[in-house]
């Protein structure tokens, strides 16, 4: 029933989709305390607002987009992928894969919590086969959405776990994409505390490691939200420096400053991995 419902919620124009999320943003401002103290804190903390004001804006507008990056995953992984990819109306930076397909050697596109995350893997995969990284959810009844939602076209699924990690040295060494979210933070001691926006953040070293292991091409690449339903663009850099977790925590600075609004703020991108006991202490965790 569930999936009926979300098939009939996909089949809705973009701009009603984005307007049901709107709606969920102001729910998640107005009612829920830990996101919006989570969001707040981190914008904070993090210096991105130049003001009061700014700050209390910014908070509003991330509680929306939120709520639309929500809504719109369960469009996009529902939606029949033709009629999603109308959605993308540019790819910019697409010479960039054109030159690290033709060397070979794979490519391993680096994708963060900002805008739309979902419809990147899609727009490649209509193209070129993919494997990315996933996080199986701690919702049971998530699992089965997440793997129809996404495990489809040219896209396969690799979960965080060492069969994972094989699958995604094979696509590479075949010459195929990987798709990664840089800034997910990994299991305790898969990963090294680096800057991010000045604050230390756990971040992986599995990206450093197929780099190194494979020589593959590293790109960054996210989904700009339109406004107003209008659609996305797909934007892919080049990644010019050893994919180190302090690069890539800078890298994806640059991403976040051009529309902050977009970034997930409320992920608990700070937090102490586990186990707690022997665990290198972060000295800002704690405000998570």
């Amino acid at each position: 029933m569930l999936k009926v419902l979300l098939r009939i919620f996909a089949s809705l124009p973009l701009p009603l989709i984005h307007g049901a999320g709107v709606i969920v943003g102001w729910v998640l401002y107005l009612f829920s305390k830990k996101f919006v103290r989570r969001t707040r804190n981190n914008l904070s903390f993090l210096q991105i607002a130049s003001s009061p004001s700014r700050l209390r804006q910014l908070v509003r507008k991330s509680g929306k987009e939120t709520g639309k990056g929500l809504m719109e995953t369960f469009a996009i992984w529902f939606r029949p992928q033709s009629a999603a990819l109308k959605w993308v109306k540019d790819c910019k930076g697409w010479e960039h894969v054109e030159t690290a397909l033709a060397e070979k050697r794979g490519l391993i596109f680096l994708t963060p919590h900002l805008g739309c995350y979902e419809i990147t893997a899609l727009y490649y995969a209509a193209r070129h086969p993919i494997s990315v990284l996933y996080r199986p959810p701690r919702q049971g009844w998530l699992a089965p959405l997440i793997e129809e939602g996404r495990n489809r076209s040219q896209i396969k699924l690799a979960p965080t776990n060492l069969r994972g990690v094989r699958n995604l040295l094979q696509a590479l060494r075949k010459g195929e994409a990987i798709g990664i979210l840089p800034d997910q933070v990994p299991e305790f001691g898969e990963g090294a505390w680096a800057d991010f926006f000045g604050r230390p953040a756990y971040t992986m070293t599995l990206v450093e490691k197929l780099a190194e292991s494979t020589g593959a091409t590293v790109l960054m690449a996210f989904g700009e939200r339109l406004p107003w339903g209008r659609g996305y663009i797909i934007h892919i850099e080049p990644f010019n420096t050893p994919p180190t977790p302090e690069n890539i925590n800078s890298q994806i600075e640059g991403l976040v400053r051009q529309c902050p609004e977009q970034y997930l703020w409320s992920y608990r991108r700070f937090k102490q991995p586990k186990p707690h006991a022997t665990a290198k202490r972060n000295p800002t965790s704690d405000t998570q």
